[in-house]
């Protein structure tokens, strides 16, 4: 579901502390996308709407998305879950959820360091096909 500014401080944490833990899968060092541990950021994503938020059964927030329509595909900026639950089904819900919620889009388009093997083989697992990747990233794409 959409995101509030009210949930940014949460979401902030969460992201700061799953994209810190990508040490464990191959980064050179903790680190994430631009803004992931920024109150500001996640705030203005909240604002323009591109904000989301994952909660479990009992409503704690356990992780969220940055999601960019663009015409008839959505640009995945970014999808987290906090590592307490990792493995648990919820980056595939995230990922069902998204591809439910814009059910009107062809296309899903993300990228993934090149780095990370955890989101290499998820992404895989989901359908989506590796389109190009440089240096730094795989670029992945899922069409309807």
């Amino acid at each position: 579901m959409k995101a509030g500014t009210s949930d940014a401080v949460i979401l902030v944490a969460i992201s700061k502390h799953a994209f810190d833990s990508d040490i464990e899968v191959g980064a050179p060092s903790a680190g994430g996308p631009p803004g992931y541990k920024s109150t500001p950021f996640h705030m203005k994503m909240a604002r323009q709407g591109t904000l989301y938020k994952l909660v479990d059964e009992h409503g704690l927030i356990v992780g969220g998305a940055v999601l960019f329509p663009e015409q008839d595909r959505l640009y995945v900026g970014r999808i987290f879950v906090a590592p307490e639950h990792f493995r648990k089904g919820y980056g595939i819900f995230i990922m069902e959820s998204i591809e439910s919620m814009f059910s009107d889009a062809k296309e899903f388009v993300l990228d993934t360091p090149i780095w990370n093997k955890r989101t290499k083989d998820f992404y895989t697992k989901l359908g989506y096909t590796e389109v190009r990747r440089d240096k730094e990233f795989i670029y992945y794409s899922k069409k309807k």
